[in-house]
């Protein structure tokens, strides 16, 4: 192999693993090395944390493996970039050192001791409709649980870090972040990209003071240079530019060249989304923010499907155990297994149907929803509930991405799949069929890492702009067509069945949070 002269370094911490990517100028995946993180602590049901130093580690071990592979890949780094999991958080201190294991964005602690919102502020919400949405906002801050139930560690905290912050510490010793990285409950403008001002509500809302909260920096920038001790934990040259990326979801955007604004984004994910990404700031849903994206002045309007693609792995444990066994044996992943077996299970799944709102919201689908599967009959089986997971999935999606264009005044013509599931042909298939629309998915899995590089190269101007990067360095892997007969029957069961069913379930679901207490309200 002739040796690469520029490579960009993604280091991509996601929820499941830690991996290191090396990528060319021509967005080739050059080499990977992963690190699953299977060590996340649950000291109570619900509860989700993880040792913050052992993330930075995970990291750092991936670098090494990757000069072990090719040590010339070392001396051809041009420039670092991190992209990481959203709204995990942790408080630090001085030297960077975590205080406090990290609050993982699944944790489902609640505060219930919540900061007071001035009389105006409650007026004004109250006025509007949002105190319920600001209660939520206020319950689901990690600082304000960590300031109810360890006061001394919140107040002692010099700074409250994102897992991109803390990798960004660690690699340069500067306390500063990506304003690309910033979903998460804090005081944070998402429709001026920057800290809240002085007046804002936020400020009331949340316990954290603005000395506490890192200083931001504009997507591609520089945020410093890989430090002596960030070498030796590395491998990483010192002295190398570490350039601000974005968070994972707006790095697979990018990754997948879903800048238009005629192009939706699905990630198939832990956490499915559905995005699109414009110059101009819309909410999908009222007080639900957009977020940055991974081009700077751009936004990510968003709408989630909370524990997606958590649901297949939910499938795999519960009911994949012959599937399990033999990808062991076969050495192919359980997931390529389930594509085989609802090989022959017709679009449709013979009238399951199945919607995902495996934990509430507070405005969508509302605070006592639950996930619905409904027209069992004896002739369904485990691949029949399969399917009809992927369907339910991508009718929640569709339903996001109609929300998004009734508000944008937009038209999507087509799609681009990132996340592990994008690798089911089966779920790019009834995707296409379901929306009715062109599905891509990218020449890389890897597009979060992807859009990383990206933003690396025009930071350290190995391409011009983000318009010359994304046309170089991104393109389609594979295209599914909607095949006509599927859609006709995927339109007439979104239209008839999935959308009415959570509105005629509601009030069941009520009565069950009323008989049983879940899900439990703070």
């Amino acid at each position: 192999m002739a040796e690469r002269t520029e490579l960009m370094l993604s280091i991509d911490c996601g929820t499941q693993s830690v991996r290191a990517l090396l990528f060319d100028l021509d967005g080739e995946l050059v080499a990977r090395t992963q690190r699953p993180l299977n060590d996340y602590r649950v000291p109570q049901p619900g509860w989700l944390e993880h040792d913050g130093d052992a993330f930075w580690q995970a990291g750092a071990d991936c670098c090494q493996m990757l000069w072990q592979q090719d040590p010339r890949w070392r001396r051809a780094v041009r420039g670092v970039a991190v992209t990481t999991q959203r709204g995990s958080i942790m408080p630090v201190d001085q030297q960077g050192h975590c205080l406090h294991p990290a609050l993982i964005w699944l944790d489902q602690r609640r505060a219930t001791q919540l900061p007071s919102l001035s009389l105006r502020w409650r007026l004004l919400f109250n006025a509007i409709g949002a105190t319920d949405a600001i209660r939520y906002l206020q319950q689901e801050a990690e600082v304000n649980w960590l300031a109810q139930h360890e006061g001394a560690l919140h107040r002692a905290a010099y700074k409250y870090l994102l897992v991109s912050g803390l990798f960004n510490q660690r690699l340069t010793g500067r306390f500063a972040d990506s304003l690309g990285s910033m979903v998460a409950y804090l005081p944070f403008d998402y429709r001026k990209h920057q800290w809240a001002g002085a007046s804002d509500w936020k400020w009331q809302a949340l316990a954290v003071r603005p000395d506490q909260l890192p200083e931001l920096l504009p997507v591609g920038s520089v945020m410093g240079a890989v430090s002596a001790a960030a070498a030796a934990a590395t491998g990483i040259p010192a002295g190398t530019p570490v350039i601000a990326a974005a968070a994972d979801k707006a790095c697979e955007i990018l990754g997948s060249g879903a800048l238009l604004p005629t192009i939706g984004a699905l990630s198939y994910g832990t956490t499915a989304t559905v995005n699109v990404t414009l110059a101009r700031y819309l909410e999908a849903t009222p007080l639900m923010p957009a977020y940055p994206a991974a081009i700077p002045g751009s936004y990510s309007t968003e709408v989630q499907i909370f524990r997606g693609y958590w649901m297949v792995n939910w499938f795999k444990e519960q009911f994949g155990h012959p599937e399990r066994a033999s990808a062991e044996s076969l050495g192919v992943s359980p997931e390529a297994l389930f594509d085989e077996m609802i090989a022959d299970i017709p679009s449709g799944s013979m009238g399951l149907m199945l919607q995902p709102y495996w934990s509430p919201g507070v405005r969508q689908p509302g605070p006592n929803a639950k996930g619905a599967v409904i027209g069992f009959g004896d002739v369904h089986t485990r691949a029949h509930l399969y399917r009809a997971i992927l369907e339910g999935l991508a009718y929640a999606l569709r339903e996001g991405a109609e929300r998004i264009e009734k508000r944008g005044r937009l038209k999507l013509t087509e799609l681009r799949v990132s996340g592990g599931g994008s690798q089911s042909d089966a779920a790019m298939q009834l995707t296409a069929d379901v929306f009715n629309l062109p599905t891509a998915r990218p020449h890389t899995h890897e597009t979060s890492g992807l859009g990383a590089a990206i933003d690396c190269a025009v930071g350290l101007g190995l391409h011009p702009d983000f318009k010359t990067a994304v046309a170089r360095m991104t393109r389609i892997g594979s295209l599914f067509e909607p095949t006509p007969g599927n859609v006709a029957i995927y339109e007439a069961l979104y239209q008839r069945v999935y959308k009415p069913m959570y509105s005629r379930l509601s009030p069941l679901y009520s009565e069950i949070q009323k008989i049983t207490g879940y899900p439990r309200r703070d």
